[in-house]
């Protein structure tokens, strides 16, 4: 099965369950899990109950699709995401992000933690993405192109739409959230960084460092949909503190932040509802 049937396989599955059409897609990275709680829920879909859908295993992610209304804008959240540490190949990561755009969704708005890599940040910081290097990831458009999703060789000059991003700026400024901007670099994980790592990341450009993100950021920039990212510096990596580093902490720490970050986002996207 190519990776394209599977996808409408998918869809075909969703459609089948669900009669709604989001028009923002959110994926909630960690600490974030219970966001959808707080929305106007309409349907929930278990990642178990579409065929072929590959499943989360991390703890903390729920593993469903949630569909409702912030505000009045109609959204389709992921309650927990897929990584590539998990063992799956990269087409199956960016599966979701590529399902949601065919459901209707026109913007991906991606959530993650992340660990500090620009010493000027600290534990509990938001950021907002404004670039990213996946080059030590696969690249999801590797194989035979998918004409129906996106052209063979996509521009990547503005990932993180510059729209998007003043939206989400001006929506923190106005909730009087401290918004720091900057560079995610993804790597694969699960293992976290060395302090050797981290001083390659610093040196290349990065001011934050995950095991997500970027893969799916580039998957619906192919597909056509605009992207914007905000990453919770949920610990300083690697060498930057004398800590070891625990996903405990990492989770900890997202938690602590979650009421902020849930204000952002919904604030956010009834923002960039508007503007759809």
């Amino acid at each position: 099965m190519t990776a394209y049937e599977k996808l409408t396989k998918c869809y075909e599955c969703v459609k089948s369950k669900i009669d709604f059409e989001p028009k923002v897609a959110l994926v909630l990275g960690s600490g974030l899990g219970d966001y959808a709680n707080s929305i106007d829920v309409k349907y929930t879909l278990s990642y178990k109950d579409i065929e072929g859908f590959p499943t989360s295993t991390v703890e903390g992610h729920k593993g469903q699709f949630v569909f409702g209304y912030v505000g009045e804008v109609p959204v389709v959240i992921m309650q927990g995401r897929v990584h590539y540490y998990e063992g799956y190949a990269m087409e199956d990561v960016v599966l979701p992000a590529r399902l949601m755009r065919m459901l209707g969704a026109k913007v991906l708005f991606l959530t993650n933690a992340s660990g500090g890599v620009n010493a000027g940040f600290k534990a509990g910081d938001f950021m907002l993405i404004t670039d990213h290097i996946s080059s030590f990831v696969p690249n999801p458009l590797i194989g035979k192109n998918i004409d129906e999703l996106g052209t063979r060789f996509p521009d990547m000059s503005e990932i993180y739409n510059k729209k998007l991003r003043d939206i989400i700026s001006g929506a923190a400024e106005d909730l009087d959230i401290t918004l720091r901007h900057g560079v995610y670099l993804q790597l694969t994980g699960p293992s976290f960084e060395s302090p050797a790592e981290i001083r390659m990341a610093r040196t290349i450009g990065a001011d934050a460092v995950g095991m997500s993100t970027a893969c799916e950021a580039v998957a619906a920039n192919h597909a056509g949909m605009k992207v914007c990212g905000i990453s919770c510096v949920a610990n300083l990596a690697a060498g930057m503190t004398d800590n070891p580093l625990t996903h405990a902490e990492v989770q900890e720490c997202a938690d602590k932040a979650a009421p902020l970050f849930k204000k952002l986002i919904t604030e956010s996207i009834i923002r960039i509802g508007k503007q759809l």
